[in-house]
């Protein structure tokens, strides 16, 4: 099969997070190679019938979507899906609605909210939202992934409305984005990976993000220093560990079924991810569903496939068997 690597066209000095997009796009092709199909990278760039001019000019079978940031804004991630979609392609990975709404944070909450699975209490700059948080606000951008503008100023106590408001206003200042605060849930983080195949969707093994001699106080989430800055200390002290107790067995069964719930949701398609906060009384917070995690050798999705036996060829094999086609007119 001839297929195509749609990535992000990454300019120069980009951050690392931008840079992370064409080192996967670069991986998956070699996995595609080594699973017998041409592969070649195409990059979306510029205006959409442009990308799709240089797109077409490789005559590909199929395109992997890899699209994150169109002309470098998160805010435009559907468009590729939808663009291909429209141009009846078949491609890997979710289609423009399902892309669209799990990007926009507050579009996903406000859809988990509404299906009745759990999801905490959040504000927007205006003060509109749902629920009620007697634990600290933290501030997140609606858009960007990859935790952009997370970080120790992030969080805000509750029950000060004014000081929220400035702390939302500041945070869009540095993201360059609309924000929104949601509760923040002290307690443990899991990560759940899904892939789609031939056999349907299944679930990777589940990890759970250790928060490894964090100091008293320290805030416990996965910003943005411990995903991309390599000489910082969240970055060396937040592993994933996939061994659990028989204790928690049920906790794990209830992640599973919020997963599979997510999925099915939002319409998922060939890989995704969902992210967990467990309070400490053992409830389950619904935080993200991603869907299109990183596929890098270095990145989570990759960690659990592994545990269960995967490399990467093999999660590329079977995201290729669940195909978005144009006769099923999926955007």
């Amino acid at each position: 099969m001839r297929v195509s690597v749609l990535h992000d066209a990454v300019p120069p000095g980009a951050r690392p997070d931008q840079d992370d997009n064409l080192v996967q796009a670069r991986e998956v092709a070699l996995a595609l190679k080594a699973g017998g199909h041409l592969a070649s990278l195409c990059p979306w760039e510029g205006s959409p019938l442009a990308s799709l001019a240089r797109l077409s000019a490789q005559e590909p079978d199929a395109v992997f979507n890899l699209v994150e940031e169109p002309l470098g804004q998160a805010a435009r991630i559907h468009t590729a899906p939808v663009w291909l979609a429209h141009q009846g392609l078949a491609f890997a990975g979710a289609g423009g609605k399902a892309m669209l709404v799990t990007s926009h944070k507050l579009l996903a909450k406000r859809a988990l909210a509404a299906a009745g699975l759990p999801t905490p209490a959040w504000r927007t700059p205006g003060g509109k939202g749902q629920g009620v948080s007697p634990e600290p606000w933290l501030i997140k951008a609606v858009w960007e992934h990859g935790s952009l503008g997370i970080d120790d100023d992030s969080l805000v106590p509750a029950g000060k409305p004014k000081r929220l408001a400035q702390a939302l206003a500041a945070k869009q200042a540095q993201v360059g984005g609309p924000c929104f605060a949601e509760a923040y849930i002290e307690g443990r983080e899991f990560n759940l990976a899904l892939l789609a195949g031939q056999g349907g969707v299944r679930l990777l093994p589940p990890a759970e993000i250790v928060f490894d001699d964090f100091a008293e106080g320290q805030l416990r989430v996965v910003g943005y220093r411990a995903k991309w800055e390599e000489a910082s200390y969240e970055y060396h002290h937040t592993p994933r560990c996939f061994a659990f107790p028989e204790s928690d067995r049920a906790l794990l069964e209830r992640l599973r079924d919020l997963a599979h719930a997510c999925w099915k949701l939002f319409d998922l398609r060939g890989w995704a991810r969902v992210d967990f906060r467990v309070d400490r009384r053992g409830k389950p917070w619904i935080l993200e569903v991603n869907a299109n995690p990183c596929l890098a050798a270095d990145a989570g999705f990759s960690a659990a496939a592994a545990q269960a036996g995967l490399d990467q060829a093999a999660v590329v094999a079977d995201i290729l068997a669940d195909l978005n086609q144009p006769k099923q007119g999926r955007a």
